[in-house]
């Protein structure tokens, strides 16, 4: 009731004027309603549209470019959310050693394109093919050439999804887990590296490659790169699929990805995608204690608009600053969670912060940043 323009005519944006803003308790009819209206509601019920949620993630990663890059990288991710109450779908997982989500992920760079919460009684790569090829095809109707490689650990090492990759020409570079014929392709290597060791008392990797075909699961031969490791504690070997050929070149690289560089420089950029996650965390995308499945993933859903929100504040308005790089708990802390007195007369809205913010530069500079982006 103390909303002076209920209809939202005056909004700032020419294509949001007429639509009113959400308060709270009525944005909570959303998130506890039911997944449709019944023709007898007592009361006024909001109905997500979670296909809308969804193409609006990859709608953000794509207008945040000004041109379409010729390469991309998807990460593909799965993480625990701990339960402790009795909701909907909860399930021990042996794994994470508690009643949890587990929700999957998938991220390029610093933009969140997918968060969906499933059970954790379930295999951590389902649903992973859904996810990808709606992204991949919302990606290409925007960029039609770009070059996609899909990343992601050994929890995503299936014939389906590298199939599906082969066949709408997605490149994928995925862990492979280890098992005995593995570890025999590699004793060659695993010995030279046991010897460097031997010899300098450092960590000792030795790359080698082989084409690999499992016995049953696989449909077709793949490319397999191993990394031979020799550490303090003994060999530590690890194993990687991919589709991307040793032949292809860059120049005046004679080779841009062979096993090593593959491995160091592609495969192990992967952890940065550990980065977003924690963010997801510290935005509360943890809170899924509602009794239902679907009002969890709502939830779910406005910690990753949030991340959203703070990743855009990073890109635009710190760009240039001390805290561009910053993670979204420490933005939040240093310049959005603060104390200040707001004013309001006919021309202006006056904001006082207290003369002993030690922030103030900061925050006329993010100000600055964010008043010369022009409206689209």
């Amino acid at each position: 009731m103390e909303k002076e323009d209920l209809s939202g005519e005056q909004r700032r944006l020419v294509r949001d004027q007429g639509t009113a803003l959400a308060g709270k308790s009525t944005l909570n009819r959303m998130e506890l309603g039911a997944a449709k209206l019944g023709e007898k509601e007592r009361y006024k019920k909001i109905i997500l549209d979670e296909a809308a949620v969804d193409r609006t993630l990859v709608d953000i990663f794509l207008q945040a470019h000004d041109e379409a890059p010729k390469e991309i990288v998807l990460d593909l991710d799965s993480t625990d959310i701990p339960l402790h109450g009795k909701q909907e779908e909860r399930f021990f997982h042996g794994y994470y050693g508690h009643y949890c989500y587990l929700p999957l992920y998938l991220v390029c760079g610093e933009f969140v394109l997918c968060a969906r919460l499933r059970p954790s009684n379930i295999d951590g790569a389902k649903g992973s093919v859904a996810e990808v090829e709606r992204i991949v095809e919302q990606i290409r109707q925007a960029w039609p050439q770009v070059r996609i490689i899909l990343r992601g650990d050994s929890g995503f090492c299936r014939d389906e999804l590298l199939t599906w990759c082969e066949v709408h020409g997605v490149d994928y570079v995925v862990g492979l887990a280890q098992n005995a014929r593995l570890l025999r392709e590699i004793v060659a290597a695993s010995a030279q590296a046991e010897s460097q060791f031997q010899q300098t008392g450092k960590a000792a990797r030795v790359f080698t490659e082989f084409v690999y075909q499992t016995r049953n699961s696989w449909s077709r031969a793949r490319r397999v790169i191993a990394k031979a490791e020799h550490l303090e504690k003994g060999a530590n070997p690890r194993y990687l699929v991919t589709s991307l050929s040793s032949q292809e070149t860059t120049f005046p690289a004679p080779s841009r990805w062979g096993a090593k560089s593959l491995y160091e420089e592609l495969y192990c950029a992967r952890g940065d995608m550990e980065n977003r996650l924690k963010e997801q965390m510290m935005l509360f995308a943890d809170r899924t204690s509602t009794s239902w499945l679907r009002s969890n993933q709502i939830r779910l859903y406005c910690s990753t608009v949030a991340y959203q929100l703070m990743q855009a504040l990073r890109r635009l308005g710190l760009a240039g600053t001390e805290l561009a790089q910053a993670q979204c708990h420490t933005v939040r802390l240093k310049l959005l969670k603060i104390g200040a007195q707001i004013r309001i007369t006919v021309r202006k809205i006056w904001v006082s912060m207290s003369t002993g913010y030690p922030y103030l530069d900061l925050f006329r500079q993010v100000y600055r940043n964010l008043e010369v982006i022009p409206l689209r």
